[in-house]
């Protein structure tokens, strides 16, 4: 089963790019344009992590932050907020890493995958390598 990511970003090009680039690296995409849309995901899917830009419509990425860590989901904010202040604004709300635009989709990509690493969330790419591995060992 691969993991469950949301990604909240108002931006279409942005918020489409993660998505598809995910999908190809085999992760279920939960894509929206607004926080506010993302609510009722959030609260009927459990999610595996959280892309989330801060500068939304309506409700802000920090506060959709509140929303989501209680449930242990980890997130990464995905912002053109790209101050240091910032930065230490939004680790200290309790995001997991933080990824200033203009950015490298690999690089997201590879703090998805570190990050799910750490929370103990094998996704199916990893499973598959330990399952390979066992068979190698018999």
């Amino acid at each position: 089963m691969p993991d469950k990511i949301l990604v909240v970003d108002d931006e279409p090009e942005i918020s489409d790019l993660v998505e598809l680039y995910l999908q190809n690296e085999n992760y279920e995409v939960f894509k929206f344009y607004s926080a506010k849309d993302a609510l009722a995901c959030i609260e009927s899917t459990e999610l595996d992590l959280a892309i989330l830009d801060i500068m939304l419509p309506e409700i802000s990425g920090y506060e959709l932050l509140e929303y989501v860590k209680p449930m242990g989901t980890p997130v990464i904010f995905l912002t053109a907020k790209d101050g240091v202040d910032d930065r230490i604004k939004g680790l200290k709300l309790g995001a997991d890493d933080y990824i200033a635009k203009p950015f490298q989709i690999g690089e997201v990509s590879a703090r998805v995958e570190a990050l799910l690493r750490r929370y103990g969330k094998i996704n199916k790419k990893l499973s598959k390598s330990i399952h390979y591995l066992a068979l190698k060992l018999e």
